[in-house]
């Protein structure tokens, strides 16, 4: 702003000129005014003059006044009294437009501060506006962490007017000014340059709180090597700066923490969802058409035509008494960890858990669930390799599947809700993995399930008759896969499967010498073929006793 002066005040246009040229012409006296420098700024030249007038304003000189009357020191005084009025008038002008500049200020700062929602960039905004608006060397702003009960420097300027270790050590000097909550012009820097907190050239420091409410979050700190380079001015904008930072960082903070609460919940609920799935398949509840656990209620449920494939440890009672509980229950877990990828990879899923057995279901196509029994066989078979070479007894399981009807739902009540299937077609599955031990043969499946399998070429099949299970009027016939088989046991039954299902028809047709010619063949060739053996013996049993009265081949079942 321009300096006030003589000149500037008695300008051509100015009122003042017009009221002393008034004052002249009414008076009839002649006067004239002169700056320091002795230039004339009104009146004319005189020749001589009896008096001269300093024109004085706060101390300084600003000029003179000269003339031959005596009213010439009324117009001095005049002129140090419009000196006075212009210099409020200026004042009054600096302040209003300080205040303007500094609501310019806020209201750009507010500007931005809407634009984010990031605490580290409020903060460096904020840093970069103090330093801009208040003459700095050097800046940076505090901020206390609660959680971890120190303080973190999220914003700090180029230039090393502050030691940052220093800062990050929650000395007690640092602590006062962070968590004082004080807004404070500096005096005494002796403390803080002691300790090294501050360079030794800093000879000026400002520093502001941050609050929200009664809670003080931290201050911002401007320092600068000129000495008393902040005012009361500055002060009272760095306040308003660090107030307007605190509610943006509270508000950031605050958010950050819901997102980070919200997205822990929903880990949390992911874990839950995964883990639910382990317990009660996504096949399953995906067959409900929901598309979590979450979605089911009681009552859910729907039916389809699916596969059901028992598998079961055989002699697992005579296994188990030799181990301990903790291992017999980490035998039985090794043996479901092998074979339950297997029928997940073949499309299928594991409903239940039964101790020794598996229950699974497949409700794709059937061939999915001989595949996945055909690769269990063979899983097992490797785990037998490893079992004897530590000197542990082989494993041997039964595997038995049924393809028909089956409602899947949730039953149980408000508090317990369980994930259950109803069904003949459970029921039947699990007695023909049963007739495993009967038959001495590790798969078997029945009709139904055959049927549904398109080309039977891919497989090697033995048709073994009808069955008559415990509590059924209507038989089911039984048919084996040997395909799950060691490669060497494999070709053995390969050779033989021509003669042993035509040996089955003599069998069946009561032509029991020709059945037992047949299978005794066989016998010679392959004596492990315990299933062939079990059909050699009944032909002998019906040679020497005879055949039963109403006798079908078919074999009725006395138990489950």
């Amino acid at each position: 702003m321009a300096k006030l002066t003589l000149k500037s005040l008695i300008g051509k246009r100015s009122e003042l000129k017009s009221l002393l040229e008034s004052w002249s012409e009414m008076t009839n006296t002649d006067f004239l005014i002169e700056d320091t420098n002795q230039n004339l700024l009104f009146g004319k030249e005189l020749q001589a003059h009896e008096h001269s007038f300093s024109v004085i304003f706060e101390g300084e000189l600003f000029g003179f006044v000269h003339g031959n009357h005596s009213t010439v020191e009324i117009i001095s005084q005049l002129l140090s009294m419009m000196l006075s009025k212009e210099a409020e008038k200026k004042n009054l002008g600096t302040e209003v437009l300080q205040l303007y500049q500094e609501l310019n200020v806020i209201y750009n700062f507010s500007e931005k501060l809407v634009d984010t929602i990031e605490p580290e960039v409020i903060a460096h905004l904020t840093l970069e506006q103090a330093m801009h608006s208040i003459p700095s060397g050097s800046g940076v702003i505090l901020v206390w962490d609660e959680e971890k009960s120190q303080l973190t420097i999220p914003a700090s300027s180029d230039e090393k007017l502050f030691n940052k270790e220093l800062l990050y050590s929650n000395s007690i000097e640092v602590l006062k000014i962070v968590l004082g909550g004080q807004s404070e012009i500096m005096s005494d820097l002796s403390n803080l340059k002691n300790k090294g907190i501050i360079d030794t050239e800093v000879e000026s420091v400002v520093f502001a709180a941050m609050k929200v409410k009664k809670r003080i979050l931290g201050t911002i700190i401007l320092a600068d090597t000129k000495a008393d380079q902040y005012t009361a001015a500055h002060l009272k904008l760095l306040v308003t700066l660090a107030l307007q930072s605190s509610t943006a960082i509270e508000s950031a903070l605050l958010y950050e923490k819901n997102i980070r609460e919200v997205k822990e919940r929903e880990e949390a609920m992911l874990r839950i969802h995964e883990v639910t799935k382990k317990f009660v398949p996504l096949e399953f509840i995906s067959s409900l058409g929901k598309d979590s656990l979450i979605d089911v209620k009681l009552g859910d449920l729907t039916e389809k035509i699916v596969t059901v494939l028992f598998t079961d440890i055989r002699d697992f009672t005579s296994l188990s008494e030799n181990m301990t509980p903790q291992e017999n229950f980490r035998f039985v877990s090794s043996f479901n960890e092998k074979l339950g990828p297997i029928i997940r990879s073949h499309h299928g899923f594991i409903n239940q858990y039964l101790g020794d057995s598996i229950m699974a279901i497949f409700p794709r196509h059937p061939n999915d669930a001989l595949n996945a029994a055909i690769a269990m066989q063979k899983a097992i078979f490797e785990m037998n390799i490893h079992r004897q070479v530590k000197g542990l007894p082989i494993l041997k399981a039964g595997i038995g599947m049924h393809t028909g009807s089956l409602i899947m739902g949730i039953t149980g009540d408000e508090n317990r809700l369980d994930a259950s299937t109803i069904s003949d077609t459970v029921n039947t599955a699990s007695r023909i993995e049963s007739l495993t031990k009967y038959y001495h043969s590790p798969l078997l499946l029945s009709n139904e399930t055959l049927s549904q399998i398109g080309d039977h070429s891919k497989y090697d099949l033995r048709k073994l008759g009808k069955v008559q299970l415990k509590g059924k009027n209507q038989l089911i016939s039984i048919v084996e896969c040997i395909n799950g088989y060691p490669s060497y046991e494999l070709e053995k039954k390969r050779k033989n499967i021509d003669i042993f299902n035509q040996s089955l028809v003599h069998y069946f047709d009561q032509q029991f010498d020709d059945a037992l010619l047949g299978f005794q063949s066989i016998i010679e060739s392959d004596p492990d073929d315990h299933t062939v053996r079990l059909f050699m013996q009944k032909s002998l049993k019906f040679i020497r006793e005879g055949v039963p009265e109403h006798w079908t081949g078919a074999e009725e079942m006395v138990t489950k």
